[in-house]
């Protein structure tokens, strides 16, 4: 469904006709305007008179339609196609869910294409609204203002998952917290979100950096003027930190999974070592009445008066001398 349509010229929003096409020429006959249309989640039906009045590429549209792409950039001959993936994080489950915003970008007009949740493209278009002197540098503007606000909001999201990872930290090395058989199953999990993260936020760095006109692909892109490259490369800038921020909350994961883990196992060892203690204990007293329980006619000591109380002192002393023994060596 077509959410906004509206015609900017010279920054600010125009009364123009409803008809696509009417108001797309309308828009190249005044040169410095051009035509925003917002859609979200249409349907083949509804794209299909999108496609044929900006005379987008059907590869592009397919993937417009389809959803589920990697954040890309794709020349076409009457059109740009991008595709960003906006993120939400929920700090209450731990869930980080993507959502994918497609951008066709031609001449003289900006078609968006939003799926799922998170999409920064409401506020983006109020604040442009509000900036005149942006917007009337065209489509280009758009796609800046888009990229920066999925980009700034990674950054939010990352330090988010910064602060969450402390406290799951904080949790796995205490006392009682590293004891949990849920724990193990929190940090994977939690490697999962971040997993899901660096899926919308690594594939977005070559997109950024050709349209920065820096990288192997530095050469201009076609409908995207070159004077708003050094916007694109502050945009670059920025997500080069949420990456390195990204990588680094993948390897304390890693680290904290690793040492949970090993944690386990020195608690088991711990464990093992006390039942062996306790299994050592219970052997000598069972060992000897063992022997003194068999039905033998000729043994030493068995009709001796003293014979009984002998033995349990036997016992207790020997039981004395192993637990000794074992607590010096921290086994109890």
């Amino acid at each position: 469904m077509i959410v906004d349509c509206a015609i900017y010229q010279d920054g600010r929003r125009m009364a123009g006709p409803a008809d696509l096409s009417d108001a797309l020429a309308r828009a190249r006959a005044e040169g410095d305007a051009f035509l925003w249309i917002g859609l979200h989640e249409p349907t083949e039906e509804e794209f299909e008179h999108v496609r044929t009045e900006f005379g987008l590429h059907p590869l592009a549209v397919e993937d417009a339609l389809n959803a589920h792409q990697r954040p890309k950039l794709e020349v076409y001959d009457d059109s740009l196609f991008v595709v960003l993936k906006p993120v939400v994080y929920e700090p209450e489950g731990d869930t980080v869910s993507s959502g994918e915003v497609m951008l066709f970008l031609g001449d003289s007009f900006m078609v968006t294409v939003r799926h799922g949740e998170g999409s920064p493209l409401g506020s983006v278009r109020q604040r442009l609204e509000a900036e005149p002197g942006l917007l009337k540098q065209g489509p280009t503007a758009v796609l800046y203002a888009i990229s920066d606000a999925v980009v700034d909001h990674y950054l939010d999201v990352a330090t988010e998952l910064q602060t969450d990872l402390e406290e799951l930290e904080a949790q796995v090395f205490s006392p009682e917290g590293g004891r949990s058989r849920h724990t193990a199953m929190r940090i994977y999990n939690f490697k999962r979100q971040i997993l899901e993260f660096r899926r919308a936020t690594v594939p977005l760095g070559a997109p950024l950096g050709r349209l920065a006109g820096t990288g192997p692909f530095a050469a201009a892109v076609p409908f995207v003027a070159e004077s708003a490259q050094p916007f694109f490369r502050d945009v670059s800038d920025h997500l080069t930190r949420v990456n390195e921020s990204v990588e680094g909350l993948d390897r304390l994961v890693s680290d904290i999974l690793s040492a949970h883990l090993a944690q386990m196992s020195v608690r088991q060892n711990d464990d093992m070592r006390k039942i062996s203690a306790w299994a050592a204990m219970a052997a000598v007293p069972t060992m000897i009445a063992g022997v003194y329980g068999m039905n033998f006619d000729h043994m030493p000591e068995l009709h001796w008066t003293w014979s009984y109380p002998a033995v349990i002192a036997l016992m207790v002393g020997l039981e004395i001398v192993l637990y000794r023994t074992f607590k010096r060596r921290g086994w109890l």
